[in-house]
């Protein structure tokens, strides 16, 4: 049954790739929607039954790499980390497979595009089923690969072949990181399978090696560069800034990539590898804090943005950072459970704004929308259950698992985990005004579209409002049905050996005693008080946010072109990589090498020619006067040197 799980996006991505002629359009849509449904309902069987019998399994699947000493076979482990995300990665990719049905019927490359989709979820499948360093890396690029494949889905867009670019370069940056964490972990222990490593783990604790001339504690070296290739998977600070431009995918790809899967990647790699974490706080301490300031930057960012998708698109990264930052303070069943919570409203967000851009012709600037709510009712609802989830409010998914983040980043006692509590509560509000920003300027207040557009407003077909359905089922009870057994009294028993806290390290433990008043309940307190505060901006008094940014000029300009990564990026990295390679172009390959080589010979070989063409004047006694001179040098030669 795990093994159908992994193959059977792959089977299906197979058939609609290379006979995608063959079966036309709606074959193509049939197999591989079909094929990931039956993975989803799979998905769902195998979770039950890790709730009834949580014990680890390991399938062999083939023997993959056998040279000399090393070896690595392909195996799928299934545990309760393994359960959780396959329900999650199926279950959103089958609704997002449902909803592409609708969103992409008048696309010429409909085969091609569920190609890649069915292609995406077999990589993700396979990294979350990976049972070493070896075959984790495996699906780990192939996710990075899919994803340039459905960013550039629409190739004949200049901006999209740059997005595309961007997200593989910039990827590349914390894979190479992540192929030295794995190479580190190998010359630690000597083995990439994880049984082993994890068994290593505790005696290699304190233990140095030299890297880079100085002597490094193992675990905390090998921890960091594990974390870097984290960072760009998962689009944390410094290593972030392809996440937004990845929106000029179409929108099913950008529910895909930045609700369930590849984006998570990064966070199920950390809490796949808590027994190692755990024994490098160092470097837990900089997952925290990488993970606080990535929360508080997106969500600042979110504030300013006028394009719906970059919005949520935004927000997903400020969720990024709560699930590291739980990471960060050993939290991380927390962090999962709100990767699970998450991935529902996330994905229902996406799709809800997917269907906007369908009713309103293609248009994204909320600018240019407004008045819509009445036209698009379902939506509509649909926009306010993921807007809740996401601010946090309770009996939604999000209150549950943001919440407890927040307080386990308190309860951790630690300075880093006070920096990420304050920072969780800043994002909170934050988090909460854009989202009824968003909600606000899109469906509410007199229509700003042009006649034509609002005359053809009109509600999406069924096939792209069931998964909104269904997503919107998992965004209201997903929090309150997984709390018992994610973080409550029953996350012993169903986490099993899938994740390890060492025992001075249980900040769940600690948050679920009595906290402040203001503590406990901070998140929802400044949540109500973001909607408040966007109601009065954008509703009551909507004069105030072009007040308020003539009198932050300077700070909104800021915030508003994403604290000048982008900029920086390019005047560091590729104007200087510009202006290097021009340097050698000119000074070192045209000046040195060729002004040298080919062109050097070559010149002075034209410089003797015309000399030597000087000697041919046409006079004959020329020729005589040069003969009897060389019958003259001849003479002497023999007569002075024989």
């Amino acid at each position: 049954m795990l093994a159908a799980v992994v193959f059977l996006p792959l089977i299906a991505a197979f058939i609609a790739g290379f006979f995608g002629r063959v079966i036309g359009d709606r074959g193509a849509q049939l197999v591989t929607t079909g094929a990931v449904g039956l993975a989803a309902l799979l998905s769902i069987v195998l979770f039950a039954q890790v709730i009834h019998t949580p014990t680890p399994q390991t399938i062999e699947v083939l023997r993959w790499i056998d040279v000399g000493e090393f070896q690595a076979n392909w195996e799928l482990r299934f545990d309760a980390l393994t359960a959780v995300m396959l329900l999650v990665v199926t279950v959103v990719s089958a609704m997002v497979h449902l909803y592409s049905i609708g969103y992409m019927a008048e696309d010429p490359a409909i085969p091609r595009f569920m190609a890649y989709l069915s292609l995406f979820t077999f990589f993700m499948l396979s990294l979350v089923t990976a049972e070493n360093f070896v075959q984790m890396y495996f699906g780990w690029e192939g996710v990075g690969l899919a994803s340039y494949l459905l960013i550039n889905f629409w190739y004949q867009r200049p901006s999209a072949n740059a997005a595309s670019i961007k997200a593989f370069l910039v990827n590349r940056v914390g894979d190479f990181g992540f192929a030295l964490g794995i190479m580190a972990v190998f010359s630690l222990v000597g083995s990439v399978d994880f049984n082993d490593v994890f068994q290593a783990a505790p005696e290699l604790a304190g233990k140095t090696f030299s890297f880079l001339g100085y002597d490094c504690d193992g675990l905390t070296v090998a921890c960091l560069l594990l974390f870097m290739g984290a960072m760009g998977k998962s689009a944390q600070l410094g290593l972030h800034t392809w996440l937004p431009d990845a929106m000029e995918g179409p929108t099913p790809v950008s529910a895909l990539i930045h609700a369930a899967t590849m984006v998570t990647a990064g966070v199920f790699m950390v809490a796949r590898l808590s027994p190692v974490f755990e024994y490098a706080p160092t470097a837990l301490a900089v997952v925290a804090f990488v993970g606080a300031s990535t929360a508080f930057v997106a969500a600042t960012i979110g504030l300013t943005q006028f394009d719906i998708k970059r919005v949520i698109a935004y927000s997903t990264m400020s969720q990024l950072g709560y699930m590291f930052f739980a990471l960060g303070v050993s939290a991380y069943q927390a962090a999962i459970f709100h990767l699970m919570t998450h991935a529902f409203f996330k994905a229902l967000l996406f799709l809800g704004a997917g269907s906007v851009i369908h009713a309103m012709h293609h248009e994204q600037d909320m600018r240019k929308m407004g008045g819509i709510w009445k036209l698009i009712p379902i939506t509509y609802a649909m926009m306010w259950i993921g807007s809740l989830a996401l601010a946090g409010i309770p009996i939604f998914a999000g209150f549950y698992s943001k919440d407890l983040i927040v307080d386990a980043a308190w309860a951790s006692g630690s300075g880093v985990g006070y920096y990420a509590f304050a920072m969780g509560i800043a994002a909170a509000v934050m988090t909460a005004f854009y989202s009824w920003r968003l909600l606000i300027m899109t469906f509410h207040g007199a229509p700003r579209a042009d006649h034509h557009t609002m005359e053809h407003v009109h509600e999406s077909p069924w096939v792209m409002l069931v998964p909104l359905l269904v997503l919107a089922l998992g965004a209201v009870f997903s929090g309150i049905l997984g709390f018992h057994l994610f973080v409550g009294e029953g996350r012993a028993a169903f986490w099993g050996t899938a994740i390890k806290v060492l025992p001075g390290h249980d900040s769940i433990g600690v948050a679920e005693q009595p906290l402040p008043l203001l503590i406990e309940h901070g998140t929802l307190i400044v949540a109500l008080i973001g909607i408040a505060l966007a109601y009065v901006f954008y509703m009551a008094a909507p004069r105030l946010p072009a007040a308020l940014v003539a009198r932050c000029r300077g700070l909104h300009r800021f915030i508003y072109n994403k604290w000048y990564f982008d900029e920086l990026y390019q005047f560091l990295f590729v104007d200087f990589a510009k202006w290097v390679g021009f340097g050698l172009w000119k000074s070192g390959d045209g000046a040195v090498i060729d002004g040298v080589g080919p062109d050097g010979v070559a010149a002075a070989t034209r410089v003797l020619g015309q000399k030597a063409s000087g000697l041919q004047t046409g006079y004959v006694y020329h020729y005589a006067f040069v003969m009897v001179i060389g019958i003259v040098g001849l003479v002497g030669w023999f007569y002075f040197f024989s």
